[in-house]
């Protein structure tokens, strides 16, 4: 799908679902979930060649997300999808479900890895990657970082290694909302100048607003295209993007959830954004 209009449609429709999980369980992450939305829309249903009734075809490009915290905006993607009943969204982070609080790839089809050890999926993503060249590029790999994730140690490994071993197969999107659990990035440990860093590590860089669908499409589409080495897109978010309240405190909804009340204006807010 091409259509930008429609896929934001479907992020509308998405982010609905993930406030509605998060209110139902109590607990989880909407700040970072809907920072990412716009993103995994045009991944899953642009760009993603998958099959929800065959989840473990060969042959299907692989999606990771390594800040795992954030997993509601990809069961909301998958549930779109058809993995699983819409209705099993609201049994986010209960008992014997298999929508966890992080993903579990051994519970739920669809998911690739179980991530949210803060660093790994990064790793994990890049040996995907390098088993998909040693086949000829058969799949295509994409993965999602986080910008506190960035801090870790693992992450500039993977980032250092990527590029040596030509893993043209990998596109990582950097998730830079700007913000994480006990405070702003650039407080906290400051990443920039972070495209002159990944640049110098001999990267493919592209740097866009996340919020944007021809720029996230723009570049999805030359990370797809591109030879000899992998893509870095940088992708500068907003948490809580489309909920006015968390906008407007970023640190403060990285893991709290709305109470009924707020639940309501949070939907009000998404039926009116404008992109």
């Amino acid at each position: 799908m091409t259509d930008i209009t429609a896929l934001q449609e479907i992020a509308r429709e998405l982010r609905g679902d993930i406030i509605r999980m998060l209110t139902a369980a109590g607990s989880g992450h909407p700040g970072g979930s809907l920072s990412a939305i716009d993103i995994v829309t045009c991944v899953y249903f642009s760009h993603l060649r998958h099959r929800p009734e065959e989840p473990h075809w060969p042959d299907r490009d692989r999606f990771i997300l390594s800040k795992g915290h954030g997993v509601p905006a990809v069961y909301a993607a998958l549930a779109k999808c058809g993995y699983f009943p819409k209705e099993q969204l609201m049994t986010l982070r209960k008992l014997e479900s298999p929508l966890q609080g992080h993903p579990d790839r051994v519970r739920l089809p669809g998911i690739e890895a179980s991530t949210g050890s803060l660093g790994q999926g990064l790793s994990i993503a890049l040996g995907m990657a390098l088993a998909s060249k040693i086949d000829n590029n058969r799949f295509h790999v994409y993965c999602i970082i986080g910008d506190g994730e960035t801090q870790a140690g693992q992450i500039w490994e993977a980032l250092m290694a990527a590029p040596h071993l030509k893993a043209d197969a990998l596109t990582v999107i950097l998730d830079y909302n700007k913000a994480q659990i006990d405070g702003l990035t650039n407080e906290i440990m400051n990443l920039e100048p972070v495209v002159d860093k990944l640049r110098a590590f001999n990267w493919n860089v592209e740097e866009i607003d996340g919020h944007n669908y021809s720029q996230i499409l723009g570049a999805l589409d030359r990370a797809r295209s591109g030879r000899g080495k992998p893509t870095f897109i940088v992708a500068h978010t907003i948490k809580g993007r489309g909920v006015s309240f968390m906008e407007a405190n970023l640190v403060d909804w990285h893991g709290k959830t709305p109470t009924p009340a707020e639940c309501e204006k949070a939907l009000a807010d998404i039926r009116a954004m404008r992109y």
